[in-house]
């Protein structure tokens, strides 16, 4: 049976959105080695960061805890970690914007509204989970609240949301958000979507990328839970467009071959949101306590540290990253770091010695 409903062919005919961003490539495709790319990777981030912040602001941004779990050391902080905790700990927050069109329609986007009860049946996380006994993962993960509790909290309807948008389709499972065209037997029945209205921004790249997974693929993503999503939930791009006034989305290829951020301009400068890297000090190891990351930074003259579970096409993702940091203002509390917020944040925890971070944004709060 087909595992998703859309090929390579159809992605071509489902409507997109946005408007494209001419200033930026995508570098990947670029001619020349790696180190050419890069090169024109800061040369295009000086130029459209120049262009952005005439788009505006949008209304407002609000930052939403959504879980807090294990993550192996050896992906969040690549090579450079010499912690004696195996695993640190990563929270995994939701961004609400708001935003007007030209025309006056209100706007609301949701940046990765996981559904945390689902995303744990990941082949990677479901299989670390039958592996630790319930007392250690009862003190290792922690759920805050869902994404429709934090709508509700904040006076958001799900009729009034428009986009959901996650940097990649990493652990996503959507059929409670967008709803199935068919039963559903881990489910017990034929969910109707909690967000009626809205349609989930992806990549192109990354749609036809998942129509036939790859082996260094297939333990982070849930591909039967994408039999029966209807294949209109989608609005897919094709690089980096422009979204509403000072809301971008970018193309960040690395992580995954169709990984995207979000770029916010806001009252403090611009920000940009993926989880490209864990931390803001993984874009400024040379400031970072963390043990052995500034060492090993500096030996392998590395300017930042990837979030490595996924070695899809590794070069291409520190390029990404090169990207992400260029286009950041300093960080307002510590200019020594970016405003580079990770969409999955290391967070320190007494099980986890080494690994407690030198700096953290914990949110992104900003109302016009």
């Amino acid at each position: 049976m087909q595992p998703f409903p859309w090929s390579t062919t159809n992605v071509a005919d489902l409507p997109s959105v946005g408007t494209p961003i001419d200033t930026l490539t995508d570098h990947s495709r670029l001619p020349g080695g790696p180190g050419a790319r890069l090169v024109a990777v800061r040369t295009e981030a000086a130029a459209f960061k120049g262009e952005f912040a005439a788009t505006g602001t949008p209304d407002s941004i609000r930052t939403c805890d959504l879980v807090t779990l294990p993550y192996p050391t050896r992906f969040g902080l690549f090579r450079a970690s010499r912690a004696l905790a195996p695993f640190l700990s990563i929270t995994n927050r939701m961004l609400v914007i708001r935003w007007h069109e030209s025309d006056g329609r209100a706007r609301v986007l949701l940046f990765e509204p996981s559904d945390v009860e689902l995303g744990q049946y990941t082949p990677y996380f479901d299989r670390l989970a039958q592996r630790t006994p319930d007392i250690i993962a009862r003190r290792m993960v922690r759920r805050h609240a869902t994404v429709l509790d934090h709508l509700a909290g904040l006076g958001v309807t799900p009729q009034e949301v428009d986009y959901l948008m996650f940097d990649h389709l990493h652990t996503q499972d959507l059929r409670r958000w967008v709803g199935t065209k068919a039963y559903q037997e881990d489910l017990d029945g034929q969910p109707e979507a909690a967000f009626p209205n809205a349609k989930v921004i992806v990549q192109r790249d990354e749609l036809v990328g998942m129509a036939e997974l790859h082996p260094l693929q297939r333990p982070w993503y849930q591909p039967a839970s994408y039999r029966d999503v209807p294949a209109e939930a989608f609005l897919p791009i094709e690089g980096s467009v422009i979204l509403g006034p000072g809301i971008a989305v970018v193309k960040t290829p690395g992580h995954v071959f169709g990984n995207q951020s979000l770029v916010l301009n806001t009252a403090t400068g611009v920000w940009v949101s993926s989880e490209n890297v864990i931390a803001a000090e993984c874009l400024a190891p040379e400031h970072s306590k963390l043990p052995g990351v500034a060492k090993w930074s500096r030996e392998w003259e590395f300017e930042a540290v990837l979030n490595a579970n996924t070695i899809e096409t590794t070069a291409d993702q520190y390029n990404s990253v090169i990207l992400e940091r260029s286009l950041t203002d300093p960080s307002q509390q510590d200019p020594r770091f970016p405003q580079f917020f990770p969409s999955s944040e290391l967070t320190g925890a007494w099980t986890n010695p080494g690994t407690k971070p030198t700096f953290s944004h914990r949110a992104i709060t900003h109302t016009r």
